[in-house]
């Protein structure tokens, strides 16, 4: 039996199908990389679910924990099985290693567009909505996205050297861990929020000037590369969505964020201590605010502003080409 559904290939679900009556769902299975993705690719994917095609989602393995997006690709794929992914730096390598030429080339395998669920997670056009969310209160202490999209600016220059480094094979050098640690901000002061561009400016000019010593003959093949990466869509407002998801939510969002949010909250607790007739009713009014409001990085998790970026509605289009592939061979 376990060697029977190591085997199984999109053909295979194709088959089972076309025994089900003529006017059931056709199914198609779709892996995705761990568990916390499943919940992010089943809200993208009900979207396309009709009474024709309905999405099972599952892990690349149903014998054993493997994880990642190399199991996740490795099944035989196509219309019926498709593999559901993080873009990754695959994406922006354009087809120079294996997998990055299977996440670009085939029309079974998804992919998000930008590096990862936690970019999406980070869309700054949602950043306010989140704190509102968050705080139940909607004074806009500093401009979220201005700010987002400036931070992005900064690094754009050296996040183009990154990608470079991955695009020659020298990525032992400067990786994306090393571009993490260089425009990660510990701590950000609400009341003095560019205090912490100035800082990240000033160690990615650091290690520029580091970088253009030590590859001084980049610049014949850095330009080109800047001009083919604004090309694909990527702009220098934007850089924030596709440097390392983990990093951008822990290393730079959540620390904007959380001593925004601590703020709000203190102001909607002076508010009710103010305007509270009786202790009694202080009390229940901040045991029910407490209780409605929730951590930052919970409404992060749920947010869904991103369904209005351009990352995502080329995603979009990649579903609807596979349902219509799906749909010409029912």
């Amino acid at each position: 039996m376990k060697r029977l559904v190591s085997n199984i290939s999109s053909q295979w679900i194709e088959a089972a199908n076309r025994l089900k009556p003529r006017k059931a769902a056709r199914r198609i299975v779709a892996y995705v990389e761990s568990y916390d993705d499943i919940g992010f690719w089943r809200s993208i994917l009900d979207e396309f679910e009709s009474p024709q095609v309905r999405f099972e989602i599952m892990l690349p393995s149903n014998t054993s924990l493997m994880k990642g997006k190399k199991s996740a690709m490795m099944h035989q794929l196509g219309p019926y099985m498709i593999a559901c992914v993080d873009a990754d730096y695959d994406w922006l390598m354009q087809g120079q290693t294996p997998i990055s030429k299977e996440l670009c080339q085939s029309p079974y395998v998804l992919h998000t567009y930008v590096y990862s669920i936690e970019n999406y997670q980070c869309y700054a056009p949602g950043l306010h909505q989140a704190c509102t969310r968050a705080t139940l209160n909607d004074r806009e202490i500093l401009n979220l996205q201005a700010w987002v999209e400036e931070y992005s600016r900064i690094i754009w220059p050296l996040f183009v050297w990154n990608v470079w480094m991955y695009r020659m094979g020298l990525d032992n050098e400067f990786g994306i861990m090393q571009l993490a640690d260089t425009i990660k901000l510990h701590e950000i002061n609400p009341h003095n929020p560019m205090a912490a561009l100035d800082y990240v400016r000033h160690r990615v000019n650091k290690r520029m000037n580091r970088l253009q010593q030590h590859y001084s003959a980049a610049k014949k093949t850095l330009n080109p590369l800047r001009e083919e990466l604004l090309g694909m869509g990527l702009v220098p407002e934007e850089t924030y969505l596709y440097i390392q998801g983990h990093s951008l939510k822990d290393g730079v969002i959540l620390p904007l964020l959380v001593p925004i949010c601590n703020q709000l909250r203190r102001e909607r607790e002076r508010e009710i201590n103010t305007m509270a007739m009786h202790e009694q009713q202080r009390s229940n009014e901040l045991s029910s605010y407490q209780h409605s409001s929730m951590p930052i990085e919970e409404t992060l998790n749920k947010s869904t502003a991103f369904r209005f970026s351009s990352q995502y509605q080329l995603l979009r289009a990649d579903i609807k080409r596979l349902i219509g592939d799906v749909g010409a061979e029912k």
